[in-house]
């Protein structure tokens, strides 16, 4: 089985999930969502599988957040989803799929329940 996760090398957390799921001789698909980030329709199909929202998916400290006014609460989920695509850090990470599922490895062991 492959694990797939959405990695950002300069987050400690993703380093350390990365890290786990290596140490248990998980085989991983390593995506830098930076340099690759997951279109609409993939945005979509985590949220799917990690049962969250649009909102609840992105990180409200990053500039981006507030410079492109992601704080007005009437903003529809497509609109937010764009907005992730197109900047991709505002991604909570890392996300990682494995066995139809998804979790955030926050903490790093959050990914164990999928495997």
């Amino acid at each position: 089985m492959t694990v797939c996760i959405y990695h950002n090398n300069r987050c400690s957390k993703s380093r350390a999930t990365l890290e786990l799921l290596e140490s248990r001789g998980e085989v991983c698909q390593v995506v830098n969502y930076l340099e690759t980030p997951p279109s609409s329709a993939e945005l979509v199909q985590l949220l799917d599988m990690l049962g969250l929202t649009p909102r609840e998916l992105m990180r409200k400290n990053e500039p981006e957040y507030t410079e492109l006014g992601l704080d007005d609460p009437t903003l529809d989920d497509t609109t937010l989803v764009a907005a992730m695509a197109s900047h991709p850090r505002l991604i909570e990470r890392p996300i990682v799929v494995a066995n139809g599922k998804a979790a955030i490895g926050r903490p790093p062991e959050a990914v164990l329940s999928i495997l």
